[in-house]
């Protein structure tokens, strides 16, 4: 099988690298100094003491990669778009484009069955770019649950997780994404099919969408934000706020709202990403896990007033930062 995996940083390099020692046909696609040292070292995992250590082909050009079976998209929400029409050489008839980003897809209307005819998002794929350049009917859904960094250009480091819940946007079975399915758990990862991906897509953004913006305004790790009274107060708004807004939507939600508090309280004292990014000078997820939830939120019109402020207020801390 073919894989490409775009974006090829932490999470997308682990990906590339078990799926490469489970004997796949993987191309990995970097930039700059991460890029190098993976070809001229291979790409190195430190997960649970052990260092894993493949040599799949890295590229920096999809035009160098050529046609896949399929394409994971690792790269983060805001930077997606840019890349849109660099995309093209690694398409064939049947490519499948693997959407492994947080928050709202792009693709989020192509298959939903309701009132509102396919829109797409201007906060997440502004003027339609990547519903054209790359086609929803390409698109396969993923809910990436683990968490990974870079500690050194083509090294990764492994903090948790080994789920990547896939699904199609029709919710329907195919072959295509039960055949993904099997490879990834034959490399070693947990991965199960989904017939209603966007519960899973909504159930992880009740966390992303409160607990982001608050440790990137208060700088307070996860344990703080969800624990401590007045920011949980506010979490737990935003939180019902999203949950009305996906349940008009037809998302069905099996965790309730103070479990998630709860979750998150758990994780300890953790840095969110977006609090990481803002630490690091690079540009925040705030548009794929806030603005689009308002902008959902317009469309099938449930008010969002907490959501507002805290989004004004990240948008302006990313603006005085040069991260947004």
């Amino acid at each position: 099988m073919r894989i490409a995996v775009y974006g090829a940083g932490a999470i997308g390099g682990w990906l590339g690298l078990e799926l490469s020692r489970a004997g796949e046909d993987v191309t990995l696609i970097a930039r700059g100094p991460h890029l190098k040292a993976m070809q001229n070292h291979g790409v190195k995992v430190l997960i649970a003491g052990e260092q894993r250590v493949a040599h799949p082909r890295c590229v920096e050009s999809p035009a160098d990669a050529g046609p896949q079976d399929y394409v994971f998209v690792t790269l983060k929400a805001h930077s997606f778009v840019a890349v849109a029409d660099q995309l093209a050489p690694l398409f064939e008839q049947h490519t499948a484009v693997v959407t492994g980003v947080n928050g709202i897809p792009w693709w989020y209307f192509h298959g939903l069955e309701g009132p509102w005819n396919n829109p797409t998002l201007e906060s997440v794929d502004p003027g339609g770019k990547l519903w054209q350049a790359i086609g929803p009917e390409r698109a396969i859904g993923c809910v990436v649950y683990p968490a990974a960094e870079l500690s050194a250009p083509g090294v990764i480091r492994h903090i948790e997780g080994d789920r990547f819940t896939l699904g199609e946007p029709d919710g329907n079975p195919s072959t295509r994404t039960q055949a993904l399915c099997d490879v990834l758990n034959k490399a070693g990862f947990t991965s199960k099919v989904r017939n209603n991906l966007r519960d899973e897509i909504w159930l992880k953004l009740l966390g992303n969408i409160c607990f982001n913006p608050i440790s990137a305004l208060t700088l307070a790790t996860l344990d703080q934000v969800a624990g401590e009274p007045g920011t949980a107060a506010i979490c737990r708004d935003m939180m019902l706020e999203a949950r009305q807004i996906g349940e008009k939507l037809g998302a069905r939600f099996r965790v309730s709202i103070d479990k998630r508090l709860a979750g998150g309280a758990a994780v300890g004292a953790h840095k969110t990403s977006m609090l990481q990014d803002l630490e690091l000078g690079r540009p925040m997820e705030i548009d794929a896990l806030v603005t689009v939830v308002q902008e959902l939120g317009r469309l099938v019109e449930v008010a969002t007033p907490t959501i507002d402020i805290v989004l004004a207020l990240i948008q302006q801390r990313g603006r005085s930062a040069g991260t947004y």
